[in-house]
């Protein structure tokens, strides 16, 4: 509680995403107090304006922190985000200091949702956990040993970008094959046009009015719930990529749990056992280790402005 006298405490956190911008206030206990959003706009001055909109419009405040997608420096300068329009080396931080006059924290929206989660979300008590947004693309939050990790330069996360087939389809980034061409929502949808062209996903179709090139996740979920053999065969090898990503990342970093977020996390018990099975059979030595758990991530479209509230609270 704020001492007798003080102003109330404000954390407001701004998520800028492909298609909108999201602020929310929170109280000292974390409720959200307040919430406002805007389109994104095309262009680093244009975001600026938008965002510096959304705090006049959330004023008061006590702390402020922005979570944009892509490459973040430690210094807040975006060196590169795929799904904002001509961006690199937008200096973020910079700015909205100057247009301000306060102190910003800037960072990776992935990172800011770790963060959310890991202070009052899924990860609470967690030392060792990866974040893992599963949308249009995949983006990752990592905390190690009771840290959260950012990298020498910034970047850590970018776990969508890890490339799990060489020879699999190109990816915005330049290369193929990344995780996120398979595992993300937008890779359900891929994996899903592909057996449809085949004529073997004849109730996902009439879902997606008939036409093979609209089929979308949403109408794999939507098959898959009704007990769609075919939807469900599709969810399944869905899963194997997922699966297969997870076993990557538990290699690499032997995380206590991971913490799925992003738009499939809204259907979660669909896909949790068969990743978790495919996991069981790619992991390396399962019988010999401990499994990481795998969670649903609790603030949802909130997340990343939730966390960026929160980052002039982490070291």
């Amino acid at each position: 509680m704020p001492a007798a006298g003080a102003a109330p405490v404000r954390r407001l956190g701004i998520d800028v995403g492909g298609t909108k911008c999201l602020a929310v206030v929170l109280d000292e206990t974390g409720a959200v107090v307040g919430e406002e959003r805007r389109p994104t706009p095309h262009g680093p001055q244009a975001i600026v304006d938008a965002i510096v909109a959304l705090v006049d419009e959330c004023r008061p405040f006590t702390s402020i922190g922005v979570g944009v997608p892509g490459l973040v420096t430690r210094a807040g300068v975006l060196r590169a985000a795929p799904n904002l329009v001509d961006t690199t080396d937008f200096h973020v931080r910079e700015m909205l200091g100057e247009r301000l006059g306060v102190a910003v924290e800037v960072d990776n929206d992935a990172t800011c949702a770790a963060v959310a989660e890991w202070t009052f979300g899924a990860a609470r008590g967690s030392s060792d956990f990866v974040l893992v947004t599963l949308g249009t693309g995949i983006g990752g939050g990592i905390v190690a040993g009771g840290a959260l990790q950012r990298g020498a330069n910034g970047f850590t996360g970018e776990i969508g970008h890890m490339v799990v087939d060489p020879h699999g389809p190109p990816c915005p980034c330049g290369r193929n094959g990344c995780w996120e061409r398979y595992a993300s929502g937008s890779g359900l949808g891929r994996l899903a046009r592909e057996v449809a062209g085949e004529g073997r996903l004849v109730r996902v179709v009439e879902l997606a009015g008939g036409d093979v090139a609209a089929v979308r996740g949403e109408h794999v979920q939507a098959a898959a719930a009704e007990g769609d053999a075919a939807a469900l065969a599709v969810i399944n090898d869905y899963a194997r990529w997922v699966a297969l990503g997870l076993v990557n990342l538990t290699n690499i970093l032997d995380p206590q749990m991971f913490v799925l977020g992003g738009g499939l996390a809204t259907a979660g018990e669909m896909y949790l056992a068969p990743i978790l099975r495919w996991m069981t059979q790619l992991l390396y030595a399962p019988e010999l280790r401990p499994h990481p758990q795998v969670v649903f991530a609790e603030w949802g479209e909130r997340a990343g402005a939730v966390g960026a509230a929160l980052l002039p609270t982490v070291r």
